[in-house]
């Protein structure tokens, strides 16, 4: 196999990955990933021994053990953009021999969670609630700079969306990914199930008018409206399709855990959303550890 450009692949001087400052054995296989740097802290509270504390930038990593289940949460920052820097660098550390700056013969699969927060899209979801994704629906941009087939399933998927929405390609190009059903399975009747979109922006690519007028007006509707084989879109945020496109490209597991803190269709915001992400951080790792 080739060798990897010192320019491809940034490694620093103590030997750890550029961006996230991860040396290959400072990393569990199963990684939790949030978006908040100060997220990290809260999840790693509840490990029972932490091994490694890792910063740069907006990344912040905590290794360490509940129980025997030996766990990494790492923050992301917000958007795709981060999440491609992040799952490229997470995939590296796990697969690429950093001495030789080959990738190895036998590949590592690993299991990766967002804990994140998110707007429901369906009035029967609250705030507070909490959401697991069983796709990620991409109004970015990221997946579409790497080279992959599209499925039977995820094209029908888009191009019922594309049908409905009429969001056309002077807005986005959207695609679709599944999550991981092994994971997935892991979370039951506590959790809503359904599409998550992705959205490159908080505001108007979220449909929020503050003084800006919006190209497709009307957006939150078209997407609480849209329903395809007994599927529905549940909530948007910023990152799960990513998670979920890279994820599976790259042949690991993955899921999108979000907990509702603004319900956009009754107009909603949580009373404590601060409370609501513990909550939801707490059941998750019970879910996740089980």
């Amino acid at each position: 196999m080739q060798r990897i450009p010192e320019s491809e692949l940034i490694i620093n001087d103590r030997g750890a990955i550029y961006h996230l400052n991860v040396k290959p054995e400072e990393l569990a296989n199963t990684i939790i990933v949030v978006g908040d740097p100060g997220r990290v802290e809260k999840v790693s509270a509840h490990f029972d021994k932490i091994e490694y504390r890792l910063t740069h930038r907006e990344f912040n990593t905590h290794t360490g053990y509940i129980g025997n289940k030996h766990i990494s949460v790492i923050s992301t920052g917000i958007g795709p953009d981060n999440i491609d820097i992040v799952f490229n660098e997470l995939d590296a550390l796990a697969n690429i021999d950093f001495e030789t700056r080959i990738i190895k013969k036998e590949l590592t699969k690993l299991n990766i969670i967002r804990f994140g927060t998110s707007g429901s899209l369906q009035a029967d979801i609250p705030v507070d609630s909490f959401v697991a994704s069983t796709h990620g629906l991409g109004l970015d941009n990221l997946l579409n700079f790497y080279s992959y087939e599209k499925t039977a399933a995820d094209k029908e998927l888009i191009d019922a969306f594309i049908s409905q929405t009429k969001l056309d390609t002077a807005i986005t190009n959207p695609y679709a990914f599944s999550g991981s059903d092994m994971l997935l399975k892991k979370f039951g009747k506590d959790f809503h199930k359904g599409i998550t979109v992705t959205c490159p922006g908080f505001f108007g690519p979220q449909g929020r008018v503050l003084r800006l007028g919006l190209s497709s007006p009307g957006l939150v509707d078209k997407l609480t409206h849209f329903n395809f084989n007994n599927h529905r879109i549940t909530n948007f945020e910023m990152e799960t399709s990513a998670i979920y496109g890279l994820g599976k490209l790259m042949d690991h597991e993955c899921l999108s855990i979000n907990v509702i803190i603004a319900n956009r269709v009754v107009k909603a915001f949580s009373k404590d959303s601060d409370a609501a992400v513990e909550s939801m951080i707490k059941e998750a790792l019970e879910a996740l550890t089980a």
